[in-house]
């Protein structure tokens, strides 16, 4: 019932946008032929306005009469109007529109209660790709700043996924975030370039993040590996010639401190040179108690702009943090049940290690335009994770609830160097459009860990879960006399150098209505203990359509080919790549004018040799490979305004991941929807400025590390409600965000026999945020 009732409301929506009719586009320049961004273009004697893109182009989709009067304006151009009379059920090209350059400026045309908060419609450049996402053949969810901001997300780890269908936080260490969907781990990209490692990255801060692009399926477009499921790629905010000052404050629940500094603009009178500088501070503890840590993150940029078609951009981000590694669990027998401890019950004693974490990025960009349809983009990166601490687990469970806990070195040390360039083109042979794009991506990756040594906590004494005694830990005296690196005769605990050459064409017919791609990767992979390199050919196929004037169809088929280490129980590398085959297609469609986007998918992944932990050394990280699995599953998203002033995000996924067997695969929830309503009152209201936002999130039939018996979940369904107010004007915003309102024992947690596990939510609890706009 609950397919049904998502697919029919899919259906409802996709047949009501069908039936409006009419589609326009243009392009609006400078005097010097340059494209304009960010001008407002609105349609007279209407509510409907948009504005123009990087590329000075701007879209209505659904106009409904046959003549419309256009409106242009932008701070400091000139102002026109433009006459359009439009073919039915066609697209009709608007004239390029010139806007002149003014002494005085411009009273700026504000569309007051239109703002699409949450719709995005456009690829960020790190996604290589020219066309807009309604017509991509791919799935791909963009969670935008705005929000970010009505959600009070500060880090990844803050329900960030639940603005995306089939996306689980399965669980946390602290410091990172485990993402999954379509049943398999999320590498994390952060401007198109894949940083994931074993244990991390350091889960990204969202002070210094523009967006966050989910993408679904293969990551071979990318020019970067990634798992055949999709990836995450996090946008980090970049100079602007625009000036910006802000600045804010939170509080909240557990000692939550934390202020933050945004701001940027010009740093020479002629605008060549922009900078932007991010700031932040956090403190805060743990709704367990005496988990009490600080992190702070600087990251400055500078664009260079050597001319009206080159620009250098740089960026630094340094992050530093403290950490509880593994404090979240919670360890009881087998027959005591999940839950069956208070959900603030702390299983380390009070003078459990903090570790530290630094992470320290650098990214170079170079664009140049040589025409108006042909650029070249380049980029250099270098991350450095380097982390030295502790975790904490379980060496044995009576079912009196005695235990005894130990404490493991955990030291880590990742860096990554990458390069990547492309070049995009644009061309015609004869009616027939072609959109290009080809490149190179290297990257050179190196993880170092040390887990070596531990040191029992409960020597004489034995801690009991149902009667805790938090005494003093014996001291640990680790050796750390050398730099992990050179621990453990110098191995690391992976490495692989990738070498990628990317080529892709997508061919547009019939005016662009009909769009094939057909592209392919050749990549050579060195993966640390092979003798021999692997080089493989890895093709893609993809077709769009549109089918009505708000309406694509598409289809794809892919395949990925990743690096991936690991040590069994005899100490030998695990390294054979991972190879993934993915089919899919579905429908998109925009509709109320572009105010609403919709997308619904199904979807086939095959993928085989995967590492996977050892059930039989459940406390080690010793892995094995798993036989072929598939993963298949419905997903259905949908974001945007549905009335002046209310905004909607909702979306619903069904995964069932099988081994070659059939049994099931952990790391997924078989059912998976949230929703968030945001509502702002009208500038002509007596409660202007005001808004309020609810949302709620449910899981069911879901695992995490492990099935239980005959694979089945022993989880209860998960329900959780959030909820928001707010007050804004042109300089201050004032919000308050209360999350889990029902104050539900929500947690995650796996079955492993005689004992289980779980990692557990806070209750109710609240922020607040004061934020200025200088």
């Amino acid at each position: 019932m609950r397919n049904i009732l998502f697919t029919t409301l899919a259906l409802l929506t996709f047949i009501y946008g069908n039936a409006q009719s009419g589609t326009l586009q243009g392009k609006v320049v400078d005097a010097n032929d340059a494209p304009l961004p960010y001008v407002n273009v609105m349609i007279q004697n209407s509510s409907k306005g948009t504005t123009t893109d990087e590329n000075g182009v701007y879209s209505f989709s659904s106009v409904p009469r046959k003549k419309v009067t256009l409106l242009f304006s932008s701070i400091g151009m000139s102002s026109e109007k433009l006459v359009v009379t439009l073919s039915t059920n066609e697209t009709t090209t608007v004239p390029t529109v010139i806007l002149s350059e003014r002494s005085e400026q411009l009273n700026e045309v504000v569309v007051e209660g239109h703002q699409n908060k949450y719709v995005q419609r456009e690829p960020s450049q790190s996604l290589r790709l020219k066309t807009e996402l309604a017509k991509l053949p791919q799935n791909i969810q963009v969670i935008g700043s705005n929000l970010l901001k009505d959600q009070q997300v500060t880090t990844i780890m803050d329900g960030l996924t639940r603005n995306v269908s089939g996306v689980t936080m399965l669980e946390h260490w602290g410091h990172f975030a485990r993402l999954n969907m379509r049943g398999f781990r999320l590498p994390a990209f952060r401007n198109g370039i894949n940083v994931q490692d074993s244990w991390g990255p350091l889960a990204e801060d969202m002070n210094t993040v523009e967006r966050i692009e989910f993408v679904k399926g293969p990551a071979g477009f990318m020019m970067a590996a990634g798992e055949p499921g999709g990836f995450y790629n996090v946008v980090t905010k970049k100079p602007t010639e625009e000036f910006i000052a802000n600045a804010s404050f939170s509080t909240g629940s557990f000692d939550f401190y934390r202020g933050t500094v945004d701001v940027g603009g010009k740093l020479t009178e002629n605008g060549k040179l922009l900078g932007r500088l991010n700031l932040m501070y956090q403190t805060t503890d743990s709704h367990r108690g005496n988990e009490n840590v600080t992190r702070y993150g600087i990251a400055p940029s500078v664009t260079y702009k050597y001319s009206e078609k080159t620009s250098i951009t740089t960026e630094m981000n340094l992050k530093q943090a403290e950490s509880y590694i593994g404090s979240a669990y919670i360890f009881a027998p087998a027959d005591a049940g999940y839950a069956s401890l208070d959900r603030d019950f702390k299983f380390t004693n009070n003078d459990y290690p903090v570790t530290d974490i630094q992470e320290v990025s650098f990214f170079t960009n170079l664009d140049h335009k040589f025409s108006e349809n042909w650029s070249l983009h380049g980029q250099l990166a270098y991350l450095r994770y380097d982390q030295v601490g502790n975790s904490t687990w379980l060496i044995s469970m009576a079912e009196n609830g005695d235990a005894i806990r130990y404490t493991s070195k955990w030291d880590a040390l990742s860096r990554g160097k990458y390069a990547q360039l492309y070049i995009n083109g644009e061309f015609n042979t004869g009616a027939v459009k072609h959109k290009v794009m080809g490149g190179f991506d290297y990257s050179d990756k190196s993880y170092w860990a040390d887990f070596s040594e531990l040191s029992i906590v409960d020597t004489t004494t034995p801690f009991n879960i149902f009667n805790p005694v938090y005494g003093e830990s014996p001291a640990t005296n680790f050796d750390r006399r050398f730099p992990v690196q050179e621990r453990n005769g110098g191995t690391p605990y992976g490495a692989s150098i990738l070498r990628s050459f990317y080529a892709q064409d997508e061919i547009g017919f019939l005016n662009e209505k009909i769009r094939l791609t057909l592209a392919g990767r050749y990549s050579n992979l060195y993966t640390l203990g092979q003798t021999e390199s692997d080089d493989v050919l890895t093709p893609r196929i993809g077709i769009s359509a549109d089918i009505a004037p708000s309406i694509s169809i598409y289809a794809l088929y892919d395949e990925s080919f990743l690096p991936q280490s690991g040590f069994n129980s005899s100490g030998e590398i695990l390294n054979n790549p991972v190879n993934g085959k993915d089919i899919e297609g579905g429908l998109k469609g925009n509709f109320f004018d572009g105010r609403l986007r919709t997308s619904l998918g199904v979807y086939k992944i095959n993928k085989n040799k995967i590492l996977v932990g050892d059930p039989a050394f459940p406390n080690d990280n010793f892995s094995i490979y798993s036989g072929e699995i598939e993963s298949k599953g419905i997903e259905f998203d949908l974001q945007g305004e549905l009335t002046d002033g209310l905004n909607l995000i909702l979306n619903y996924a069904n995964t069932n991941v099988e081994d070659k067997s059939g049994s099931l695969v952990a790391g997924h929830s078989k059912h998976v929807t949230n929703g968030w309503l945001n509502y702002h009152f009208s500038p002509y209201s007596k409660l202007k400025g005001f808004g309020a936002s609810l949302g709620y999130q449910y899981q069911a039939d879901r695992s995490t590390w492990a099935w239980a018996a005959d694979d089945q979940s022993d989880l209860p369904n998960y329900f959780r409600m959030d909820g928001a107010l707010s007050w804004q004007n042109e300089k201050f915003r004032v919000q308050l965000n209360v999350n889990n309102i029902l104050d539900e024992y929500l947690y995650a947690g796996a079955n492993y026999g005689s004992y289980l596990y779980w990692q557990s939510e806070p209750g109710i609890n609240g922020r607040i945020t004061v934020a200025y706009s200088f």
